[in-house]
């Protein structure tokens, strides 16, 4: 049961490192393209930068959210386990 309940911490500890790590990269790139689309657009037409600006930002933070959301379920993966106080008393906690 004991070895069970840490193979299972294990694996969701290895997921959630994983998880966050694919979110921070596809949150990152899409972050550079749109801030990259958005200074082309800048750049092509400087009186429209008002809107282009309020625009970006509002993208940028719903990109944002979701590496929140993959930090969220990570978090939940590693301190929510059914068997964390198996865990906890392997791990000298």
């Amino acid at each position: 049961m004991e070895a069970q309940a840490l193979q299972f911490f294990i694996a969701c500890v290895t997921a959630a490192g994983f998880g966050i790590a694919i979110a921070a990269f596809g949150c990152g790139i899409a972050q550079g393209l749109g801030l990259k689309a958005a200074v082309e657009g800048i750049a092509r037409n400087p009186e429209s930068s008002g809107k282009v600006t309020v625009t970006l930002l509002i993208g940028l933070a719903m990109i944002e959210s979701l590496c929140i959301y993959a930090l969220v379920i990570a978090l939940i993966l590693i301190y929510a386990t059914p068997m964390a106080k198996t865990v906890t008393g392997l791990l000298g906690g």
